[in-house]
Formats: C-alpha cells, sequence, structure tokens
C-alpha cells in the first residue's frame, strides 16, 4: 500500500521505508503493549531516532505507546525531570499560544512547572517567532494568592525567573493571547484541550446547522459559507500538526487519533523546524543556566 502510493506520487521521493512488523492498537495498554510489542512502528522509529538515523519521529498512534518510547528508549534531556506535550491554541488576537503539559504528566511539582514554562517560552519562540513571550500560569484566578498549594508555589517561583512572566491566566483567557505560553500540569491541560477539542466541532455544527438552515435562499449564503470555511480552518487541529513532546532527547511529534493528511504533513514540518533549530540544544542550554528542576 505505501509502495504504491509513493509510486502514484512519481516514486523518485528521497525516502526511505524501514519495516515494522507489529502494530500497537488505539484499545491497548500502552505500556503493556509497548514492553511486549518490541517490533512495533513506534519502537522503531524511536530506535532510529536514538540511533541518529533520524532526528526527529511523528505517530498519531497510542498516545501512551508513544510517550512511553520516548521515555524509555530516547530519555530525557540531563536538565530536564520531566517531559510536556505542548499544545497550540489559536487566539482571537491572530495568533497562537501553547499551553503545556496537555497530558504527559499527572502530578507535578513547582519545579517542573518552572522547567515547562522555559520549555514552552523556547518552543514559542522557535516557532511562531516570538521575540519574548508572555508566558502565563493557569490558575482559576488572576491574583497571585489565587489558585492551589501547586499554582501559588509555582507563581512565587515564576515571577522570579527569566521569563516575560504575566501572573495567573484563568480559562477564560485561554483563547484570548493574553499569554503565548500557558503553563499547567498535566491533568488540568489534558481537560482544558478535551473541553476546548469538543467546544470547537460543537461549534462548527451548530454554526454549519444554522446557514444551512436560514440562509439555503438567500444571496448572502455563499459569502456565509466562505466564512464558516476559514472559521474552521482556523480552528482546524491539523493545521497545526500535532503536540511535540518537550525534554526528550530527540524530537517527537505526537498527533491527534483523527490526523488527516494534512496534519500529517504539518507535523512532519513542525519536526523539521524544531530539529534545524536545535531545540533540544537551546532547552538544556537555558535550563541549565536558570537552574531549576527538583533534583536540583
Amino acid at each position: 500500500m505505501i509502495t504504491i502510493a509513493l509510486d502514484a506520487m512519481g516514486g523518485d521521493l528521497p525516502l526511505e521505508i524501514v519495516h515494522a512488523s507489529e502494530v500497537i492498537a488505539m484499545d491497548e495498554s500502552p505500556v503493556t503493549a509497548f514492553r511486549k510489542k518490541k517490533d512495533s512502528s513506534v519502537h522503531v522509529a524511536a530506535r532510529l531516532v536514538k540511533s541518529g538515523d533520524a532526528d526527529g519521529f511523528v505517530s498519531a498512534g497510542n498516545t501512551g505507546a508513544v510517550m512511553a518510547a520516548a521515555h524509555f528508549i530516547l530519555g530525557t534531556l540531563p536538565s530536564v525531570d520531566r517531559p510536556a506535550l505542548a499544545a497550540p491554541f489559536p487566539t482571537t488576537r491572530g495568533g497562537v499560544s501553547v499551553m503545556l503539559d496537555v497530558g504527559a504528566n499527572v502530578d507535578s511539582k513547582p519545579a517542573h512547572l518552572e522547567q515547562f514554562a522555559i520549555m514552552g517560552e523556547i518552543y514559542h519562540r522557535v516557532i511562531f517567532g516570538t521575540r519574548r513571550p508572555k508566558v502565563g500560569l493557569l490558575s482559576i484566578g488572576e491574583e497571585e494568592m489565587k489558585g492551589n498549594e501547586l499554582t501559588r508555589e509555582a507563581h512565587n517561583r515564576m515571577k522570579h525567573m527569566p521569563l516575560n512572566f504575566v501572573g495567573n491566566i484563568e480559562g477564560r483567557h485561554v483563547f484570548a493571547g493574553d499569554a503565548d505560553v500557558i503553563v499547567c500540569d498535566g491533568f488540568i491541560g489534558n481537560v482544558a484541550l478535551k473541553i476546548s477539542e469538543g467546544l470547537v466541532e460543537h461549534i462548527a455544527t451548530t454554526l454549519k446547522e444554522a446557514l444551512n438552515s436560514t440562509l439555503a435562499s438567500q444571496v448572502g449564503y455563499v459569502f456565509a459559507r466562505k466564512a464558516f470555511a476559514n472559521f474552521k480552518k482556523k480552528l482546524d487541529y491539523s493545521e497545526y500538526g500535532g503536540a511535540p513532546l518537550l525534554g526528550v532527547r530527540g524530537i517527537t511529534i505526537i498527533g491527534h487519533g483523527r490526523s488527516n493528511a494534512n496534519a500529517i504533513k504539518n507535523a512532519i514540518r513542525v519536526a523539521a523546524e524544531l530539529s534545524r533549530a536545535k531545540l533540544n540544544e537551546k532547552i538544556e542550554q537555558e535550563l541549565s543556566e536558570v537552574g531549576v528542576g527538583a533534583k536540583r
């Protein structure tokens, strides 16, 4: 199937196909499958990155298995205690905010959030070209004393870091663009991500139904359809490719389980950009200079 698809595109692409005889299904236990299926595509891809034959790997498969491969085969950077998944959120200002962690860690310490802030800030600079990204801490109120023990301690630490820290932001500010980098623990981040994905689908479906039922006989229908298409494209996850797992040795991009061809293309593009920008070297250098982490 792959050979036929490549031949149809001209047959002269500079690609090498490496065989993997096993597949980790979406409904399998990530850690169990990772341990038993040593010749899965996830295993093979991670080993290629570790050996230096590849600079990074992209997967839209079992997220837990990909994170397990990145953690156990590639390992974390020397100065990183916990890797973090960074997800893009389009803003009403026309830009993109990045939230991390959105699922790599269920429980985090204040020192981990410090590292997430630095890694996210570097990622935003590299991919979106922001010279000095604004970093915010996701909490239940804007005031410094709001939040739980984790967010209060993280706020106290982050305000003394060499970052453009704008303080706490609330959930209603996620899409406003008040912060370029939004820091939170993986439990909260994953809930926020899934709610956002569901809300976007709900709005898109509701808006489409409204357009079909009220504008079908009107002259402005064509223009409304175009506006709806632009709306969907702005919020389309496939335009951003996937979420990089920051802090591991080697570029790892985790795509949505429903990724289409456009999403895979953009995930590969992001992986290439992060590799060319030497993202991991920048993360290691800046974390070493700041000296933050639970181990320190």
